[in-house]
């Protein structure tokens, strides 16, 4: 939610949109450092939350700034990513807010795993400054070095905190279907959690975020869309709208909000997940409502198309050009010896068969 004029603004335009739960940046995100809290701010925030029924502790998930990398290999960046991060951290605490959620950044050019330890050690190093907020980890879609794509990467990292009270995961649907796991149905998303259980622990997790996807499964694309509209479909919102273990944690929007529109659309989003509550893939009116927005989407889902084709075509032929580079390469050699030792075998040879005709001409 906005916060701006003040942190405690995000409770009421949480308010205002009807919302249960809700995010908020605890500062400026295209900013490493913003200005302290006051304690006006504080205490009004406490005093906002308590009359419109938030419990901080339980209902508000705020979101950690998108450069902190505390996976970077260059020490300095990292450092810098860390102060941020524990700020962070600190400013939930004069908030009484008991969870906090982040991306867990990339490993860059580095060795993965090595940066899966600098990511468990700033983790444990933000737990022992700090005394209850619970670090939640967001899985993500898999772009490039990014950490987190595969809940194996989550899964390592858990192990290393040493408190495992003060570590939950966060699942974001469309991070979670553009990297890989279909969810788009009630058998495919039970196979996810099968999953998830195996690998971290449904223990862990503590939140979820609610986004369609733009971008085709297994894109590796973060591209939220709304929902019903984009290529994820209003079924799988319907399943976690009634699936019980969801109960008790934050769920969160974190749809496009399109020009000339606020955070109030989002309140429209809301309804529709209160109406999801206790109906029927073969409703009637649930069918009628999944092809409605369907449609309103089919025109951006199918432009990228276009572009995730067009895009694989480039990477195919990038890689057909690789490997004739590594055929080519393997070309030159033969029983195990490079050219340039065949050259040299050449030339012994040619000298040879030169000295052997001066020794005949003599």
């Amino acid at each position: 939610m906005a916060a701006s004029g003040g942190i405690y603004n995000s409770v009421i335009n949480a308010r205002k949109i009807g919302a249960k739960s809700f995010a908020v940046f605890l500062k400026s995100p295209r900013r490493w450092v913003s200005k302290d809290y006051t304690q006006e701010e504080i205490d009004k925030f406490g005093i906002l939350c308590e009359k419109h029924g938030y419990n901080p502790r339980t209902d508000i998930l705020p979101h950690g700034q998108y450069f902190i990398n505390l996976a970077n290999p260059e020490s300095e960046k990292e450092e810098k990513s860390y102060k941020s991060f524990v700020d962070d951290l600190k400013r939930c605490e004069q908030l009484g807010i008991g969870l906090y959620n982040f991306h867990p950044g990339s490993s860059l050019d580095s060795d993965h795993g090595e940066a899966l330890k600098r990511l468990g050690k700033n983790i444990n190093r933000g737990i022992k400054e700090t005394k209850f907020v619970k670090i939640v980890i967001e899985n993500m879609a898999g772009h490039g070095n990014l950490i987190g794509s595969k809940l194996e990467d989550i899964g390592k990292v858990i192990e290393m905190v040493e408190d495992k009270e003060r570590i939950g995961v966060c699942i974001d649907t469309c991070h979670t279907y553009s990297a890989g796991y279909d969810i788009e149905d009630e058998s495919k998303f039970g196979e996810f959690l099968k999953k998830f259980e195996e690998v971290i622990g449904m223990n862990y997790l503590s939140s979820v975020h609610l986004n369609d996807s733009k971008a085709p499964f297994n894109s590796n694309r973060d591209l939220h869309q709304k929902l019903g509209h984009g290529y994820l479909g209003l079924e799988i919102f319907r399943v976690i709208c009634n699936l019980e273990k969801f109960e008790g944690i934050p769920i969160i929007l974190e749809t496009p909000i399109e020009k000339g529109e606020d955070d109030l659309r989002y309140g429209e989003e809301i309804e529709l997940l209160n109406w999801l509550i206790g109906k029927k893939k073969e409703d009637e009116e649930y069918v009628k409502k999944k092809e409605e927005l369907s449609l309103k989407g089919k025109k951006e889902r199918e432009e990228q198309m276009k572009k995730y084709l067009v895009r694989q075509e480039k990477e195919e032929k990038k890689r057909k050009k690789e490997e004739g580079g590594n055929t080519k390469k393997r070309g030159i050699r033969e029983n195990g010896e490079d050219i340039l030792s065949q050259l040299s075998k050449k030339k012994k040879t040619t000298t040879t068969r030169k000295e052997k005709e001066e020794k005949k001409e003599d």
